[in-house]
């Protein structure tokens, strides 16, 4: 799983952030990595030039084996607060996704299994003569 991290022209990033982003990612989706062929994380500052509480936003863009990429994103006061966030609600997407994927072929329907009474299961209704 390849992991690029991003930022505009308004956040400043050094190579500690990018290996720490880095690593909390192949960590945290460690169990998609056959999944995931690779991660963009787009560091930003909405309001570079005004204070605001909730200014710094993190979009994290993950590209998936035979399936649409999923992005999500997360607006905190930090930029590793941002980031979390967004790393949180990449996880949950891709269990809740991925996980219903693998469950399908798992998990069996009321519909299949069973409800209905087999043929042999008791004598024959009598029809009227």
């Amino acid at each position: 799983m390849q992991v690029q991290v991003n930022a505009n022209h308004t956040v400043q990033t050094d190579e500690s952030l990018e290996r720490w982003a880095r690593t909390e990612l192949t960590e945290g989706l460690s169990r998609f990595r056959h999944e995931i062929t690779s991660v963009e994380v787009h560091l930003s500052d909405q309001n570079s030039d005004r204070l605001s509480p909730d200014h710094k936003r993190c979009l994290i863009e993950a590209r998936l084996v035979n399936h649409a990429p999923m992005a999500v994103n997360h607006v905190a006061p930090r930029l590793d607060a941002a980031f979390r966030g967004a790393a949180d609600k990449l996880k949950r997407a891709l269990e809740h996704s991925l996980g219903r994927l693998r469950d399908n072929g798992l998990r069996k329907s009321i519909r299949r299994d069973g409800l209905l009474v087999p043929e042999d299961s008791g004598p024959e209704p009598a029809t009227g003569a």
